[in-house]
Protein backbone atom coordinates (compact mmCIF):
# COMPACT_ATOMS: atom_id res chain seq x y z
CA UNK A 1 0.00 0.00 0.00
CA UNK A 2 3.05 2.24 0.87
CA UNK A 3 4.12 2.13 -2.89
CA UNK A 4 0.43 3.42 -4.24
CA UNK A 5 0.45 6.34 -1.62
CA UNK A 6 4.14 6.97 -2.56
CA UNK A 7 3.20 7.41 -6.63
CA UNK A 8 0.13 9.12 -5.52
CA UNK A 9 1.77 11.67 -3.77
CA UNK A 10 4.25 12.07 -6.73
CA UNK A 11 0.84 13.85 -9.20
CA UNK A 12 1.02 16.37 -6.19
CA UNK A 13 4.82 17.38 -5.91
CA UNK A 14 5.49 15.33 -2.43
CA UNK A 15 7.96 12.80 -3.24
CA UNK A 16 8.57 9.96 -0.09
CA UNK A 17 10.27 6.74 1.19
CA UNK A 18 10.70 4.44 3.82
CA UNK A 19 13.73 2.84 4.82
CA UNK A 20 14.75 0.81 8.27
CA UNK A 21 17.77 -0.10 10.23
CA UNK A 22 18.37 -2.07 13.13
CA UNK A 23 19.33 -0.58 16.79
CA UNK A 24 20.57 -1.89 20.13
CA UNK A 25 16.91 -1.32 22.54
CA UNK A 26 19.36 1.53 24.34
CA UNK A 27 19.66 3.16 20.87
CA UNK A 28 16.31 3.34 19.59
CA UNK A 29 14.74 6.40 21.20
CA UNK A 30 18.01 8.98 20.81
CA UNK A 31 18.13 7.08 17.31
CA UNK A 32 14.36 7.61 16.46
CA UNK A 33 15.03 11.31 17.45
CA UNK A 34 18.00 11.93 16.20
CA UNK A 35 17.45 11.08 12.52
CA UNK A 36 14.08 12.69 12.45
CA UNK A 37 15.82 16.03 13.31
CA UNK A 38 18.49 15.18 10.49
CA UNK A 39 15.94 14.52 7.86
CA UNK A 40 14.25 17.90 8.97
CA UNK A 41 17.15 20.10 9.34
CA UNK A 42 18.80 18.99 5.55
CA UNK A 43 15.27 19.43 3.97
CA UNK A 44 15.50 22.62 5.65
CA UNK A 45 18.88 23.26 4.62
CA UNK A 46 17.49 22.09 0.70
CA UNK A 47 15.50 24.86 0.74
CA UNK A 48 12.16 22.63 0.78
CA UNK A 49 9.55 25.43 1.59
CA UNK A 50 7.57 23.11 3.78
CA UNK A 51 7.96 20.85 6.78
CA UNK A 52 8.54 17.37 5.88
CA UNK A 53 7.08 14.22 7.12
CA UNK A 54 8.66 12.12 9.57
CA UNK A 55 8.09 9.27 11.24
CA UNK A 56 8.99 6.08 12.06
CA UNK A 57 7.91 3.11 14.16
CA UNK A 58 9.32 -0.44 15.43
CA UNK A 59 8.27 -3.12 13.00
CA UNK A 60 10.50 -6.04 14.49
CA UNK A 61 11.90 -6.84 18.17
CA UNK A 62 14.59 -8.87 19.33
CA UNK A 63 16.10 -9.59 22.64
CA UNK A 64 18.72 -7.54 21.97
CA UNK A 65 17.44 -4.80 19.60
CA UNK A 66 14.56 -3.83 17.06
CA UNK A 67 14.05 -2.91 13.22
CA UNK A 68 13.02 0.38 13.38
CA UNK A 69 11.40 1.76 10.03
CA UNK A 70 11.89 5.40 8.69
CA UNK A 71 8.94 7.23 6.46
CA UNK A 72 9.61 10.47 5.35
CA UNK A 73 8.77 12.55 2.44
CA UNK A 74 8.52 16.64 1.36
CA UNK A 75 6.69 18.54 -0.98
CA UNK A 76 9.94 18.98 -3.53
CA UNK A 77 7.90 22.59 -5.02
CA UNK A 78 10.54 25.26 -6.44
CA UNK A 79 13.48 22.68 -6.16
CA UNK A 80 15.44 23.00 -9.17
CA UNK A 81 16.42 18.86 -8.80
CA UNK A 82 14.17 17.12 -6.91
CA UNK A 83 15.50 13.75 -7.09
CA UNK A 84 19.39 15.12 -6.13
CA UNK A 85 17.29 16.76 -3.24
CA UNK A 86 15.79 13.56 -2.37
CA UNK A 87 19.15 11.38 -2.33
CA UNK A 88 20.74 13.94 0.05
CA UNK A 89 18.28 13.78 2.43
CA UNK A 90 18.10 10.06 2.53
CA UNK A 91 21.80 9.86 2.24
CA UNK A 92 22.52 12.04 5.54
CA UNK A 93 20.03 9.99 7.41
CA UNK A 94 21.79 6.75 6.94
CA UNK A 95 25.13 8.93 7.93
CA UNK A 96 22.96 9.95 11.34
CA UNK A 97 21.51 6.33 11.67
CA UNK A 98 25.45 5.52 11.49
CA UNK A 99 26.33 7.56 14.09
CA UNK A 100 23.67 6.50 16.50
CA UNK A 101 24.83 3.11 16.18
CA UNK A 102 21.92 1.66 13.60
CA UNK A 103 22.99 -0.77 11.42
CA UNK A 104 23.75 -0.17 7.36
CA UNK A 105 19.96 -2.03 6.71
CA UNK A 106 17.96 -4.82 8.26
CA UNK A 107 16.10 -7.06 6.12
CA UNK A 108 15.95 -4.89 3.24
CA UNK A 109 19.85 -5.10 2.28
CA UNK A 110 21.95 -2.20 0.84
CA UNK A 111 20.56 -2.13 -2.55
CA UNK A 112 22.47 0.53 -4.74
CA UNK A 113 21.28 3.61 -2.31
CA UNK A 114 23.28 2.22 0.22
CA UNK A 115 26.28 0.95 -1.53
CA UNK A 116 28.71 3.89 -1.03
CA UNK A 117 28.54 2.96 2.76
CA UNK A 118 29.89 -0.51 2.11
CA UNK A 119 33.76 0.24 2.27
CA UNK A 120 33.78 1.83 5.95
CA UNK A 121 31.83 -1.49 6.89
CA UNK A 122 33.08 -4.58 5.08
CA UNK A 123 36.68 -5.24 4.93
CA UNK A 124 38.56 -5.61 1.19
CA UNK A 125 38.37 -10.12 2.47
CA UNK A 126 34.89 -9.48 3.09
CA UNK A 127 33.82 -7.77 0.25
CA UNK A 128 35.92 -10.91 -2.14
CA UNK A 129 33.93 -13.34 0.16
CA UNK A 130 30.12 -11.78 -1.12
CA UNK A 131 32.06 -10.88 -4.42
CA UNK A 132 32.75 -15.16 -4.31
CA UNK A 133 28.86 -16.02 -3.04
CA UNK A 134 27.44 -13.49 -6.08
CA UNK A 135 29.66 -15.96 -7.72
CA UNK A 136 28.27 -19.23 -7.01
CA UNK A 137 25.10 -18.23 -6.84
CA UNK A 138 25.04 -15.88 -9.61
CA UNK A 139 27.63 -16.28 -12.20
CA UNK A 140 25.67 -14.32 -14.67
CA UNK A 141 25.63 -11.42 -12.52
CA UNK A 142 21.69 -10.80 -13.47
CA UNK A 143 19.99 -10.33 -10.06
CA UNK A 144 20.27 -7.59 -7.97
CA UNK A 145 22.95 -6.26 -10.91
CA UNK A 146 24.94 -3.39 -9.42
CA UNK A 147 23.65 -3.64 -5.47
CA UNK A 148 27.28 -4.78 -4.21
CA UNK A 149 29.14 -4.28 -7.01
CA UNK A 150 29.51 -1.86 -10.18
CA UNK A 151 27.07 -3.47 -12.39
CA UNK A 152 29.73 -3.80 -15.08
CA UNK A 153 32.34 -6.02 -12.68
CA UNK A 154 32.62 -9.15 -13.88
CA UNK A 155 31.72 -11.47 -10.90
CA UNK A 156 33.38 -14.50 -12.15
CA UNK A 157 36.42 -13.36 -11.83
CA UNK A 158 38.74 -14.90 -9.92
CA UNK A 159 39.74 -12.92 -6.66
CA UNK A 160 43.78 -12.23 -6.44
CA UNK A 161 45.72 -14.17 -3.98
CA UNK A 162 47.81 -12.06 -1.55
CA UNK A 163 50.74 -13.69 -0.35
Amino acid sequence: MIAYLRDFGMNFQFIAESFETSVPWDRVLPLCDSVKAKIREVCKELGVQYDPFVSCRISQTYDTGACVYFYYGFNWKGLKDPVAAFTTVEHEARIEILKQGGSLSHHHGVGKLRRPFLPSHISPVGMKMLQGMKQSVDPKNIFANGNLFDANVDVSAQPTEHH
